[in-house]
C-alpha cells in the first residue's frame, strides 16, 4: 500500500485495487490495515470523515483531517501517479 504522508505513529496511505472511487485516503497506525480510518476528499479541497475504523481519537483525528485538507493538492497528484486515471470526488 503507497504511504503518501506520516503524522506522529499515524500513516496515511492508498489502499491498491480502490482507484475506481473518488479519491480518498487511509488512515492507521504504524501500518496499513484492513479497517483503517477513511477520509473523503471533496472538489472544494476540504474532507470528510467516511469512517473511523482505526478508532482514531477526536483531537489526532482532527489534526489529520487538517493535515489531509492542507495537503489536498498533494494528496490528489499522489493518487493520480498512483492509479493513473481521472480524479472524482465524493462530492
Amino acid at each position: 500500500m503507497p504511504k503518501v504522508l506520516e503524522f506522529g505513529p499515524y500513516i496515511l496511505f492508498f489502499w491498491i485495487g480502490e482507484n475506481g472511487e473518488p479519491v480518498h485516503i487511509h488512515v492507521a497506525v504504524k501500518r496499513p490495515t484492513e479497517h483503517a480510518t477513511k477520509i473523503w476528499l471533496t472538489a472544494s479541497g476540504g474532507c470528510i470523515l467516511a469512517n473511523n475504523g482505526s478508532n482514531i481519537p477526536k483531537r489526532d483525528l482532527s489534526n489529520i483531517m487538517e493535515l489531509v485538507a492542507l495537503n489536498h493538492g498533494y494528496i490528489c497528484q499522489k493518487w493520480q501517479e498512483t492509479f493513473q486515471g481521472d480524479i472524482s470526488f465524493y462530492c
